[in-house]
């Protein structure tokens, strides 16, 4: 794999763990200031293989993603959220998704990918629900309240948070580790 548009950052605190994330037209890789040279290529090697990976699987699971998102909003909120995108992410480590308003966009973490299609469809509905009324309040609730499977979905997602160690859906409103 080409080098070329690969940033390596070292960092005298990072101990042990190595990650990559894209910004813009290049892949920045962040390592261990510790690593020899050769390390230092087999990860940026690793990290560029696992992005690549990622990038394959996000392009056709984004489409059926934001399908799915369609057709749950035209069936609970009458077709009136409409993301500009949805999509599949990895970088999310304590929320099961994120929605930002101004921008039309929602992210799911690929940790769901595997989950019940009901919770996967609560996770998306919720997202979708923020398009209309951002914050938390009874309006919120009442755009959710028409899903027959609301409450085993956050049942769900909280025995989850569990097993991860994240916040329950009773100690932060939203989606379980939102």
């Amino acid at each position: 794999m080409s080098r070329e548009g690969v940033e390596v950052r070292r960092s005298r605190r990072r101990r042990r763990t190595v990650s990559a994330y894209r910004d813009g037209g290049r892949t920045v890789v962040l390592i261990p200031a510790t690593f020899s040279a050769e390390e230092e290529a087999h990860w940026v090697e690793r990290m560029l293989a696992r992005l690549s990976a990622g990038d394959r699987r996000r392009e056709s699971g984004d489409e059926q993603l934001a399908a799915r998102a369609a057709q749950l909003s035209r069936r609970y909120l009458g077709g009136h959220a409409r993301p500009t995108s949805v999509r599949w992410v990895s970088t999310m480590g304590r929320r099961w998704a994120s929605c930002t308003p101004a921008e039309g966009t929602i992210r799911v973490s690929d940790r769901l990918r595997d989950v019940p299609d009901h919770v996967l469809d609560y996770v998306l509905l919720h997202e979708l629900a923020h398009l209309l009324v951002p914050a938390h309040g009874p309006a919120f609730w009442r755009l959710l309240a028409s899903y027959p499977r609301l409450e085993r979905a956050r049942g769900f997602l909280d025995g989850l948070a569990h097993a991860e160690g994240l916040p329950l859906s009773d100690e932060v409103e939203g989606v379980a580790g939102e």
